[in-house]
């Protein structure tokens, strides 16, 4: 124990087992030690099993722990404690570590099965969590090797009566476990908005997860979890589980390739290949599916590189294998379009069974050689009868199965959903035919059958759906144009040899080479040529942007003449590119609020239409037997039962809660799409939503509403030290500054003692100007935000800043001066005043000249109803000037970076939305402040996590774009809503018969069905109207002029 817990304890303890034994730990403890002393323990104890220290014991002590029974402090913890304590348990050592191991269990059918063996191991003391998977055959068990042993588990389940082997572990030396993973996995069989709730659930819920969302529009899931806790396996079998299909599609664990593998034609072949992988160092672990020819590799990025595994695994086939990486996309790709062509073939097969169906139902009885056939009579029944229950049947049950498995799926995990609907409706449809020819044949009386309305009803609701998954795939186009960007080979440049490898196979500082007209493959630097490089598919810049050494390049982006040799800097998910398909992935998996609507709506719309649908039923057959409405309503030889029941079926088909669960995801998928397409990068759905109601847009002065090239106008001495020798004190102090107006007078300072244009770079001037050996030594450097720069030169202190700066150290401003430093400000420059021993020395102007659009920019939110603000910590005759020559009224300067948050909090009290526009560095702390922060003119930097919007162009048009987009999204969004609750009410009642007495008209159910498919294709392709987007018309009017 601690020294100071020593103290206060009569004797030290060791905790050996477990305290759950006791009824009252507390007081069982207290009985031994003084009350004080137990409260010290569980205080220090509680927050980390860690802290326990094994001590000697001294005799009376060794004494009272022999009277003690096992103790563990662990289960006196509540069970949410216990689970999330799992990872901490296995990160120990010794006897405090926990063990996994994977079972083997043979003989398990159904999910009864799996649950016994469950319930059989968790009952074994000593294991604190059993997950058995029957499609797997296999058992996961996290147990206390102290307490049980692998035989002990092994006996607990054959106890049970099944077979159980302890599987070998694999090998796994040297890996290193991560706190977290984020998983994103494919969950197909998602029917509604419900599904996801369920899903999301079950989810959550798991130990080990920390945090699960799940998305209707795109069937994906994505899992932040502890591996050392849970599994992505587990994770797949719990949606297993549930009922739906699951399958990891990536995560961002960096140790894990994925290949496709040319050249395995036989079992010798993959014999061969897993020999090569056997030897190779640094491959922990593979996996080699012979029939799709993918090879799962998981390997130590520490001990061999992915082009290092690749290469080797070629050489020693001697040429044989032909490996390429496959991109997780080209899962999803694949996905979607095998869901598209699934729903095809069961519609296509339901269709040609329904096609008969119609011609004995409709056609036949009027042809009387196909009459005489059909009504002749075959056993109990007629010809015609037999073949329509024949036919109904293999489309109730075997193409239909589907909506059986769901239905009970969604039963199981207590909740409803649309598959519900549509197996009860049909089995009503399909069991009351059944039950009607029975019926006549024991009775003669024969009462009209409805094979036809379940057969059409599965028909149509399976076109339904396969019209929807094609729309839904629509929407995902931005995000697949995206991926088809990065191109699948490059060129690298070893020694004076040149070979093509897989664009996912480069490393940082491979050089590669770049043709005219090919896909710059990877993020980096020029290092030989010139050329021109169309960036618009990243930036949504249409002009091409000049390229020379030492310029920055962005993968995915077209190299446009000349040829370029580059040095990749970022690759893989630090790429830009895949920053970009990051953010928009991560915007199309969130909710946006106007959505919870819709799931409160989805969790309680089924229920409701079946209670409507039973009061239907049971007020049309109580009408008919009081005698409320005349028996020629009724069909020919039918019941008010069998009227009453079509209007039923017809309510419970006819209803659709998938359209209120797709109306806002995929609106929100298309907008991020249509977004990143025109360079603004949303994300999320909450974003998206609330900029919509943006009061107020708080514009940055620097670099936001000036192009932030900041250049010296005028340097002026009032002292008597010589004009060079000034320019070269300042130019000391600012060199180590990374402030923009600092790089401005280094520049400044270096042109006039070099008279060298060449450089326009501030980054590369300073590096010029430290190397020639003209500048000065400092000490002691100190930037004071808000003010300006100190340092010592030449042991005397010199300050470079605005006049509070001066003001704080006693410096004197004459009057001569504070007039220069006005005029300076009134002509919208910045008075930089420098002191130096004291002494004021001189004044420099800066000018950052305005962005070209800006005046346009403030004019177009001002049309849109927004009010723009600029808020800067320059001073207030400079902020005036400015804010005058671009058409801002409302202006606050003099504020320091942490007061632009506070400007922003006073304008949110009245509950105005307030956004932020800022370049994303210094302005985090207002971006993170503000309703919806934009970082401008972001480039390569697009993963600033305090903004919600990320403009990747430089201009501020994006700041209307980004706006007006999120106004049509939720006119969109609104619009979808209005007509999927519209359809709902409408055809509610028309199906229920209300206006039957008026209107004598009928819907049947097979045409409810048909209405029911198409309302949720309807809204799918209402959202698909935002891919036709255009940017508004204000900036072309305007003829905004981009840079």
């Amino acid at each position: 124990l601690p020294p100071s817990l020593k103290k206060k304890t009569k004797s030290s303890i060791i905790i050996i087992s477990s305290l759950h034994k006791k009824k009252d730990p507390t007081k069982w403890f207290s009985e031994r030690f003084q009350t004080s002393s137990i409260k010290s323990i569980l205080s220090v104890m509680a927050p980390s099993r860690r802290d326990l220290q094994l001590t000697p014991l001294s005799g009376d002590s060794a004494a009272e722990i022999g009277a003690m029974e096992e103790v563990r402090l662990l289960d006196s913890y509540d069970d949410n404690d216990n689970d999330d304590s799992l990872s901490k348990i296995e990160e120990g050592s010794g006897h405090s570590g926990l063990r996994k191991i994977q079972v083997g269990v043979t003989g398990m059918t159904c999910a009864a099965c799996s649950n016994s063996v469950e319930g059989a191991l968790m009952s074994v003391n000593g294991v604190f969590k059993a997950s058995v998977a029957l499609l797997q055959n296999r058992a996961d068990v996290l147990f206390d090797p102290n307490l049980v042993k692998e035989e002990d588990i092994k006996e607990a389940i054959e106890d049970a009566g099944f077979e159980a082997e302890i599987l070998a572990e694999p090998v796994t030396s040297g890996t290193k476990t991560q706190a977290t993973l984020v998983g994103q996995f494919t969950i197909g069989g998602m029917t509604c908005a419900a599904c996801v709730n369920s899903v999301e659930g079950i989810l959550r819920d798991l130990p080990g997860v920390k945090r699960a969302v799940v998305a209707l529009a795109t069937s994906l899931g994505e899992v932040e979890y502890d591996p050392n806790v849970i599994s992505k396996d587990d994770i797949v079998t719990a949606i297993e589980d549930a009922g739906f299909e699951g399958s990891l599609v990536q995560s961002n664990q960096q140790d894990k390739l994925l290949l496709r593998v040319e050249g395995v034609l036989n079992e010798l072949d993959a014999q061969v290949l897993e020999g090569i992988l056997t030897r190779l160092n640094g491959v922990r672990q593979f996996r080699l599916d012979r029939i799709t020819g993918e090879l799962e590799l998981v390997f130590d990025p520490e001990v061999v590189s992915s082009r290092s595994l690749v290469d080797g695994i070629e050489g020693e086939g001697y040429g044989k294998f032909k490996l390429r990486v496959m991109s997780p996309y080209e899962r999803l790709t694949s996905k979607d379009t095998g869901e598209a062509s699934n729903m095809f073939r069961r519609f296509i097969s339901s269709l040609s069974l329904s096609i008969p169906l119609f011609f004995i139902q409709v056609i036949c009885p009027h042809i009387a050689l196909f009459d005489t056939v059909l009504v002749w009579r075959c056993g109990p029944f007629m010809v015609g009868d037999w073949l329509k229950w024949a036919l109904v049947s293999v489309i109730q049950f075997v193409i239909g199965k589907r909506f059986y498995v769901a239905a009970w799926r969604a039963l199981r995990n207590g909740s409803t959903n649309m598959d519900v609907l549509v197996a009860l409706g049909t089995s009503a449809s399909y069991f009351y035919s059944v039950g009607a020819l029975l019926y006549g044949a024991v009775t003669g009386f024969w009462s009209p059958t409805y094979f036809d309305a379940s057969a059409m009803l599965i028909t149509f609701v399976l076109l339904g759906k396969y019209l929807e998954s094609l729309a839904k795939g629509k929407t995902s186009d931005a995000m697949k144009k995206l991926v088809q960007l990065t191109p699948a080979t490059a060129i690298l440049i070893e020694g004076k040899g040149e070979r093509e490898i897989d664009a996912l196979l480069i490393h940082p500082g491979d050089s590669l080479k770049v043709l005219p007209g090919g896909k710059i493959p990877a993020d980096g630097v020029v290092v030989w040529g010139s050329s021109y490089v169309n960036e618009s598919m990243v930036t949504g810049e249409s002009v091409p942007v000049s390229k020379e050494v030492d310029s920055p390049v962005i993968g995915g982006t077209i190299n446009m003449h000349g040829v370029l040799h580059i040095k990749a800097t970022k690759v893989g998910s630090d790429a830009v590119l895949s920053q970009i398909i990051s953010l928009v992935e991560t915007a199309q998996m969130s909710k946006a609020p106007i959505q919870k609507f819709a799931d409160y709506v989805a969790s309680i719309f089924v229920p409701v239409v079946i209670t409507l649908a039973l009061f239907t039923l049971v007020g049309w057959s109580i009408g008919g037997a009081v005698g409320a409405y005349p028996d020629d309503w009724l069909p020919q030889n039918g019941t008010h039962f069998v009227f009453s029941l079509m209007f039923s079926i017809s309510v419970v088909v006819i209803a659709c809660p998938c359209a209120l669960g797709l109306a806002t995801p995929t609106a929100v998928m298309v907008a991020t799409g249509v977004g990143a397409t025109n360079g603004v990068l949303i994300k999320g759905g909450d974003a998206l939503e609330k900029a919509h109601k943006v009061k107020y847009v708080i514009f940055d002065k620097t670099g936001t509403l000036t192009q932030g090239k900041a250049t010296v106008t005028t340097a002026k001495v009032f002292s008597e030290m010589d004009r060079g020798e000034f320019l070269t004190l300042v130019a000391s102090a600012e060199a180590s500054s990374e402030h923009p107006l600092a790089k401005a007078i280094v520049e400044y300072a270096r042109h006039f003692h070099f008279f060298d244009e060449s450089a326009e770079d501030g980054d590369t001037s300073n590096k010029v100007s430290q190397n020639a050996g003209w500048l000065l030594d400092t000490s002691d450097f100190s930037a004071l935000p808000g003010k300006g720069i100190q340092c010592l030169v030449n042991n005397k202190l010199i300050l470079v800043g605005n006049r509070k700066l001066m003001s704080e150290n006693s410096i004197t401003i004459p009057d001569h001066v504070e007039k220069f430093v006005e005029e300076l400000e009134e002509s919208a420059k910045t008075g930089v005043i420098v002191a130096y021993s004291g002494q004021l020395v001189g004044v420099m102007g800066v000018a950052d000249p305005l962005k070209r659009e800006a005046a346009v920019v403030v004019e177009g939110l001002l049309r849109m109803g927004v009010r723009p603000i600029m808020v800067t910590g320059d001073n207030w005759r400079t902020a005036r000037a400015v804010a005058k020559e671009v058409g801002i009224e409302d202006v606050r300067a003099e504020v320091m970076p942490a007061g632009k948050a506070e400007v922003i909090r006073s304008l949110q009290k009245d509950g105005s939305t307030v956004a932020m526009v800022g370049d994303g560095i210094n302005d985090s702390p207002a971006l993170a402040a503000a309703d919806v922060g934009m970082a401008i003119g972001a480039g390569t930097d697009v993963a600033i996590e305090a903004a919600d919007y990320v403009l990747m162009r430089n201009n501020l048009e994006d700041v209307i774009t980004a706006i007006d987009l999120s106004r049509k999204t939720l006119t969109r969004i609104r619009l979808n809503y209005v007509f999927a609750m519209a359809y709902n009410v409408v055809s509610i009642p028309i199906a229920a018969g209300v206006f039957f007495p008026v209107l004598r008209v009928q819907l049947p159910p097979w045409a409810a069905g048909a209405c029911m498919a198409l309302s949720s294709v309807s809204v799918v392709c209402s959202s698909l109207l935002l891919r036709r987007y255009k940017k508004p018309r204000l900036t072309t009017i305007l003829e905004i002029t981009k840079e």
